[in-house]
């Protein structure tokens, strides 16, 4: 039940909600807090914030209010590695990630969740990399109040979905580069692939652990997947050498060294020619020219989800084209930008 005072009799009264303040370009945020006790000067402010009238608020059985309702759907909405702010705040808790790793929603569960309209969740994509404490969602109950029922609904959709929001987090990979190339392996031109992949790794906090030079060999090329992995590599990369020149021999090498699974070519631009195999358990990734000059490729977008444990073959792929056009921006503000997403 709710009953509406003029503001200016509402000295006394505690608010049953907070009151939001926005200052075009400058700020936006809660102005006064839900409990507040509503005293002689803050009247004209109110007023500036457009509140003519303050509502008491009597809640029956079956009504539930805004923040009640933000921490039962937060809580169930929120899965592994991934964690709540402190409180509400205007009626809306947010969901941060509780380590660095790759956000997975579960857009189908989102939708039903979203489809009953008094409730709401929004999410980064899934599959963005994000940090520990990165606000990745947040949930609220669009009306102050609202039917405890309706909540409840939702919350068992996002639980029934064994949560709809988690972070992965990555493993740390021990990579083997084999980087194959004539052109390389002579000496004609320096290698500029080392360098990319190491930082790459680095970033997600894996490490190389060997790095190998072969020419356009198939044989050499497979032998030195294999000693790589002999030597304690439980991830292999190979960069060049992908393309449809008779020369490029480096995705019959991968197969050489015994791989399955391999599956080759992406609807990704930068990273049509790009593979995805694997040996026994070791994840193999065969990587084209196009990493070298580009910031972003298909194989930053695999990269995370290989080492949140997933396997990638030709369904996961063909998703991919929708958003796998890279826009080459001039500063390259990946991954808040729409590709891959």
């Amino acid at each position: 039940m709710k009953k509406i005072v003029p503001v200016e009799e509402a000295v006394g009264m505690v608010l049953p909600h907070d009151i939001t303040e926005i200052v075009k370009d400058e700020f936006k945020g809660r102005a006064f807090k839900k409990g507040h006790i509503i005293r002689e000067e803050d009247i004209e402010h109110l007023k500036r914030l457009g509140k003519e009238h303050i509502y008491v608020l009597k809640l029956g059985p079956d009504e539930i209010h805004e923040n009640e309702a933000a921490e039962i759907l937060a809580r169930a909405l929120s899965g592994p590695g991934s964690m709540l702010s402190a409180e509400p705040v205007e009626g809306k808790i947010a969901i941060n990630a509780k380590c660095d790793g790759l956000l997975k929603v579960n857009e189908e569960a989102l939708y039903r969740f979203n489809l009953l309209g008094v409730v709401m969740c929004s999410t980064l994509q899934t599959n963005t990399p994000v940090k520990k404490g990165e606000n990745i969602a947040a949930t609220r109950l669009i009306p102050l109040v609202s039917e405890r029922a309706v909540v409840e609904e939702a919350a068992a959709i996002a639980k029934n979905a064994n949560s709809i929001i988690s972070v992965k987090e990555l493993r740390k990979a021990k990579a083997g580069l084999i980087i194959t190339g004539n052109e390389v392996f002579h000496g004609r031109i320096e290698d500029k692939f080392e360098q990319v992949l190491r930082n790459k790794l680095a970033k997600i906090g894996s490490e190389v652990i060997s790095v190998t030079f072969a020419p356009d060999d198939i044989e050499i090329i497979g032998k030195a997947i294999t000693d790589a992995i002999v030597g304690g590599a439980d991830l292999i990369i190979t960069s060049g050498g992908m393309s449809v020149d008779p020369d490029d021999v480096t995705r019959m090498g991968i197969e050489h060294a015994g791989a399955t699974d391999c599956f080759y070519g992406t609807p990704v631009l930068p990273g049509a020619m790009f593979l995805s195999g694997k040996i026994g358990d070791i994840p193999v990734l065969g990587l084209p020219a196009c990493g070298m000059f580009h910031n972003i490729t298909v194989f930053d977008l695999i990269l995370p989800r290989i080492l949140s444990g997933e396997s990638i073959g030709r369904e996961e792929f063909a998703r991919m084209g929708h958003g796998g056009l890279c826009r080459n921006c001039k500063r390259c503000q990946y991954p808040v930008c729409n590709f891959g997403k």
